[in-house]
């Protein structure tokens, strides 16, 4: 018996919408990240871009848990003395929902050129309304 590897030609990808209305950010990056990876898919391959296209609608209406809005912060910096800045996840979920949502997706995808390959096939909206009616995309239902 022989294990089928999936080849980057051979791969089929399809269009999955996830609704984050009234469901933790994290619970619904992690739906995102298993579809964007693949690992839904009985043809997994890890060294191989597998998965599909994934559409996030709702962003806005995601919630974090416990204290996380008030003691939760995203820090970066820039290089220079000094340089670090912190944001305050209360701001970022009203001003920008939708980068907080591709962040949570960003950590749990691989530190490669994968995985910055697979965050291009990911979108997030603010409202319910998306730009992909074209593409058929399929609801995912969430546990």
């Amino acid at each position: 018996m022989s294990t089928t590897l999936a080849k980057k030609e051979t791969v089929s990808r399809k269009w999955y919408v996830l609704d984050a209305a009234d469901k933790p950010l994290g619970r619904t990056a992690t739906v995102a990240a298993t579809l964007l990876r693949g690992k839904h898919k009985p043809t997994f391959t890890p060294n191989v871009d597998c998965g599909d296209f994934v559409i996030i609608v709702n962003a806005d209406k995601a919630v974090l848990t416990g204290k996380k809005l008030e003691n939760k912060y995203y820090r970066h910096h820039s290089g220079w003395i000094g340089g670090l800045k912190e944001v305050q996840y209360k701001k970022i979920m009203t001003e920008r929902p939708e980068f907080a949502m591709e962040l949570a997706v960003k950590g749990m995808l691989p530190k490669n050129t994968l995985g910055r390959e697979m965050l291009t096939r990911l979108r997030v909206y603010k409202g319910a309304e998306h730009k992909h009616q074209a593409q058929k995309p399929e609801a995912w239902t969430q546990e």
